[in-house]
């Protein structure tokens, strides 16, 4: 149970999620006390904060979200939810606190709990922001069933440039060393 003041902000950024998802898939929410969507079969029913699903008829499920305050991030909600939700075969997202990334990440690591996106939030002012943090991606799914985790701290394009710019400096230096010679 969290304290009312971290249960509030916790419903507040569910709902502000819900809003944003709701534009590209059919989105249900498990707020508070409500049980509303459940995910699972039999005795491994489960309900997470949000559940994405398809628009059409057969609402296939395509993601679950969890939320978590400051309170909230520990062993005992990462051995009891978090693993639990990274065990479908859909992306697991997890919503932390800014300043709960690094407890969120070792908690990941240690029960080997594979997380799709992990984003953070804060407040600025009235308004709640979202930062991508780390994101998994799946290297040639045919191929290989291998994933890498990416942290957003550095985005793709800055990845490529750098690396980029390193082969040309590496080329432009052999080539003056030729020059030399």
């Amino acid at each position: 149970m969290r304290p009312i003041r971290e249960q509030l902000e916790h419903d507040r950024v569910i709902r502000l999620l819900q809003a944003k998802y709701k534009r590209k898939f059919n989105v249900g929410m498990n707020v508070g006390s409500d049980q509303a969507v459940p995910v699972g079969k039999g005795t491994s029913i489960v309900f997470p904060d949000l559940v994405l699903q398809t628009s059409d008829q057969a609402r296939k499920l395509l993601s679950v979200i969890e939320v978590e305050t400051s309170e909230s991030i520990n062993n005992l909600e990462a051995m009891s939810q978090w693993v639990r939700f990274s065990r479908f075969r859909v992306p697991f997202l997890l919503y932390v606190p800014a300043n709960g990334l690094d407890a969120a990440r070792r908690l990941c690591a240690e029960h080997s709990i594979r997380v799709g996106e992990i984003w953070t939030y804060h407040a600025v002012g009235e308004q709640m922001r979202f930062t991508l943090a780390t994101k998994a991606i799946v290297l040639n799914k045919k191929k290989s069933k291998k994933t890498a985790t990416k942290d957003s701290g550095v985005s793709t394009r800055s990845t490529v440039t750098a690396s980029s710019s390193r082969k040309r400096k590496k080329a432009t230096s052999s080539a003056m060393a030729q020059k030399r010679k």
